[in-house]
Parts: C-alpha cells; structure tokens; sequence
C-alpha cells in the first residue's frame, strides 16, 4: 500500500517549550490514523507541520511531495480553532471555500452530507455551536479531499450529529479517503481509526491498532459489585477465584470474563450476600490513555462498561440480567 504520509524526525521548539520531539511517522493511503494524547502533547503542532502550516525541523512528504507543494486540492484541513466569517450563510461559506479550488462538489450535496440541508440559508453566527462546527466540517470536504485532517471535529456537536458525522467519515474511508484524526473522544478514536498513536511531551510513545494498544496497555476486563457488604464480599470471591478487592460500598473483581459472571453471582448467593449493582468493563483506548499518561479524560464515558443490574440481585441470580448500551 502507498504512504500518504511520511514524516521522519520532525522536531518544533517555541523559544524553550519542545512541542515536537523526533516524531517519525506514516500514513498509508486509505488509512484512517487517530492521533490522541494530554492537551500541549503536540497534537495541533504536529498537524500544522504535515498540513504545512508551521515550519518544523525534519523531513515530511506528503503524496511524495513537500506539504506545502503538495497539490492543495488533495488536501482537506479542518483546524481545531476555525471563525469563518459570520455574516455568510452556510451555503456562501461552503461555495467560499469551494471557489478556491480547480474543481469542487455541489453545495448543497456537502451541505447535506454534514447534516445542514435545512438551515444552509442562516447565517453562520446565527447556528448553533454545532451547527457552526458542521460548517466546518463541510469547507474541509467541499473538494472532495484524498487526504483529510480533522482537528477535534466534533466538538459541541451533540450526541445525535456526532454519530451521523463518524458515519459520513466512515464512508469516505471506505471510498479510500485518507484520514488524520486528533480528537479526546475514545469512542470517536476506537471507533474510526485503523490505527492510533499516542502523543506525549511531543513524542509518538505508542502506536498500533486500537486492538494491539488495548491488548498491550489496557489492562484486564473488570467486574465492579455495587454492595453494602464489600468487605464480608471479598472472602467467598477469592475462594471462588476470583481476584478481588474490597472499596466503599463496592467490590472490584479483575480479570472477570462475560462467562464468569454467573459464577461470581452465585458465590455472593451461596454467602448470602446481597448487592445493588453489576457493572462489567472491558479495556478501552481510554484505559490505554490512562495507562501510558496517568492522565483520564474529564467528562468522557469509558467506551465497553456494560451495566448489568441495577437493584436485581435475583434476576441476576436466575441469570436475567440486562445489557446496557455499548
């Protein structure tokens, strides 16, 4: 497969703060490449740098060429920070942006596939936050791009947007649009990249398939046992084999598969230990995040926890218990 993006020791200093630090990285084409990590890890830097934005020491090619002689109608960039003008309306920003190419796609056809058909007439600073982001989203789209980057592009969209527009990216992947992805969002990251890295203090320390990483760094599925009895708990759990520990109001069990539930459900009954919750947690490239920064994002669900039971320790013991949402 073809590299659309090649970067090779690539190093950015502002004054005596090292944002990039020999960064070494590739890109096949057709690949969708998240890019995660602590805010001031270099993220946006290193986006300026293979978008061409912003010198850097290093080599970077881009389709084979330099990133700034690249044919700019193969690229599409939406940055994190972006203040069209806001007495346009959508659909003049969109035929804007157009107009700055040889060729560009209709209007409306972009305007549609963001999820803006209705209000492509208001103008910008009249929308909603992520109505504006949408905006956004389309000016980088509207050449029909062969390598897109997309700097947190889903910020202030609301739940019901932000799964249409992962799917309108899913798509573009598919037809063999390449994609660089920087986002705080776990779910958006496991859900689209083919593969991630993990930034930190301007250094890739991990990089692989969201697989490989949660594998490597996530750590080991969880069982948390919401009860008023932790303590009396952790006894017939461990004589089940199970390797738990006691907290307030609640037992941890490590290492818990979705078959041996059951199991520590019935030494709790066989106890006589009575419980107000199940909740069952698979790693996650938040657990990985967790792992290799000590850092956790604030405000973001872990992707893979499962509730189980909620105040139903019998239908749990006749094995009635519910999933929740994954």
């Amino acid at each position: 497969m073809d590299e659309a993006v090649v970067a090779t020791d690539v190093a950015k200093r502002y004054g005596d703060t090292v944002a990039l630090d020999g960064v070494d990285l590739t890109v096949a084409e057709g690949e969708v490449f998240g890019l995660i990590g602590p805010n001031g890890a270099g993220k946006t830097t290193l986006i300026r740098a293979l978008t061409g934005t912003t010198p850097v020491d290093g080599e970077i090619r881009v389709f084979g060429s330099g990133p700034t002689t690249v044919d700019a109608d193969r690229i599409g960039l939406l940055p994190q920070s972006f203040s069209p003008p806001a007495r346009l309306t959508a659909r003049e920003l969109v035929d804007y942006y157009g107009g700055l190419y040889d060729s560009a796609r209709e209007t409306d056809a972009v305007l549609a596939d963001v999820g803006l058909a209705e209000t492509a007439d208001s103008w910008y600073e009249t929308l909603s936050g992520g109505q504006q982001r949408r905006v956004c989203v389309a000016t980088a789209l509207v050449n029909d791009p062969d390598l897109l980057f997309l700097d947190e592009p889903t910020t202030g969209i609301d739940p019901v947007g932000r799964r249409a527009l992962w799917e309108l990216l899913e798509s573009l992947a598919d037809g063999g649009t390449t994609v660089v992805l920087t986002s705080h969002s776990m779910a958006e990251v496991q859900r689209l990249s083919d593969r991630v890295g993990l930034l930190q203090d301007g250094q890739l320390v991990a990089v692989g398939t969201p697989t490989d990483l949660i594998a490597d760094h996530g750590g080991r599925s969880r069982l948390v046992i919401g009860t008023a009895a932790s303590e009396s708990a952790v006894d017939p759990l461990r004589e089940a084999g199970f390797a738990a520990t006691a907290a307030a109001d609640e037992v941890v069990v490590d290492g818990v598969s979705p078959v041996e539930i059951g199991e520590a459900v019935s030494a709790l009954a066989a106890a006589d230990i009575g419980y107000d919750s199940l909740t069952w947690t698979e790693p996650s490239l938040e657990d990985v995040y967790l792992q290799l920064t000590g850092e956790r994002f604030e405000g973001v669900s872990t992707p893979g926890a499962t509730a189980l039971t909620e105040g139903a320790s019998e239908e749990a013991d006749e094995g009635a218990v519910a999933g929740g949402d994954r």
